[in-house]
C-alpha cells in the first residue's frame, strides 16, 4: 500500500519493529499526528483464540472522549417514565412501529426481556446497523437504571473478529496521553479478565496503537500497566 509524504516522513520518527510501553507508544501516536483534524486513537489487540472460544463485552472507560449518546428503550408505558427520568432520550412501545417504519434517530437501543418478543422482529431494521439489543452486551435487561447510566457514561462493547483481533477506539489525539493510556490499559485489564481459563501463556499475541490516519506503533505485550 503506498502511502503520502507526511506518512512516509512520520514512519521516519521512530523506530516502527520496535514496541514500547503503553504510555510511551500513546505518546508517539500524539507526536506522530499529522492531519488537522482531531483524528480517534485506536487499539488493536491480536488474540489467540480457539476454534470454540471467543471474546466479546462491554466496559466503561475511565477518561471519555466521545459525544453523548442518544439511547432508546423500548420498554412498556408504566416503565416509560423511569427511563426517561433516567436519562434515556426515548423510551415507550410506540418506538417499535416507528422502527419498523424507518426511523433510526438513536444511537443505542436497550429493551426490556418482556419487549424482546415484539422487538426481534425488527431484526432485519436493527440488525444490519448494529443497534439490535443484546444480553451479552447488557442492553436486554430489566435494570434499564443501570444500563442506562453506564451507557451514558460511555459503556463500548468489544469484540474479536473473525481472525481474533479486537480493534477499538480508545480516545482522540487531542487527549492527554496519560488518560488514552489509562484507557488502554483498562481494555487490556478486562481482556485478561476475560480470557477463557485454558487459554495459553501467549493469549495476546500482539498489541499495537495508532491513530485513524496515522502509522501504527507496537505496544509491549509483557509490561506493567
Amino acid at each position: 500500500m503506498k502511502h503520502g509524504k507526511k506518512y512516509t516522513d512520520a514512519l521516519k520518527k521512530y523506530d516502527p519493529q520496535q514496541s514500547y510501553p503503553v504510555l510511551k507508544a500513546c505518546e508517539l501516536v500524539k507526536s506522530l499526528h499529522f492531519v488537522k483534524f482531531d483524528e480517534t486513537v485506536e487499539l488493536h489487540v491480536a488474540l489467540k483464540l480457539g476454534k470454540s472460544q471467543t471474546m466479546r463485552d462491554t466496559l466503561v472507560f475511565p477518561n471519555q472522549f466521545t459525544a453523548e449518546k442518544k439511547v432508546l428503550v423500548f420498554c412498556s408505558e408504566e416503565r416509560a417514565k423511569e427511563a426517561l427520568d433516567a436519562g434515556a432520550t426515548y423510551a415507550g412501545t410506540e418506538y417499535i412501529e416507528k422502527v419498523r417504519g424507518g426511523w433510526l434517530d438513536f444511537d443505542i437501543a436497550v429493551a426490556t426481556p418482556d419487549m424482546m418478543k415484539d422487538v426481534g422482529r425488527l431484526g432485519m431494521v436493527l440488525g444490519r446497523k448494529g443497534l439490535m439489543p443484546n444480553p451479552k452486551t447488557g442492553t436486554v435487561t430489566n435494570d434499564i437504571v443501570t444500563a442506562i447510566n453506564e451507557l451514558k457514561k460511555g459503556r463500548t462493547e468489544f469484540r474479536a473478529d473473525k481472525t481474533g483481533i479486537v480493534h477499538i477506539a480508545v480516545g482522540k489525539v487531542s487527549m492527554d496521553a496519560a488518560k488514552v493510556a489509562e484507557n488502554v490499559n483498562a481494555l487490556l485489564s478486562e481482556l485478561d479478565r476475560k480470557k477463557p481459563s485454558d487459554a495459553k501463556a501467549d493469549f495476546v499475541r500482539s498489541i499495537s496503537v495508532s491513530s485513524a490516519m496515522g502509522p501504527g506503533v507496537w505496544v509491549s505485550v509483557k509490561e506493567e500497566a
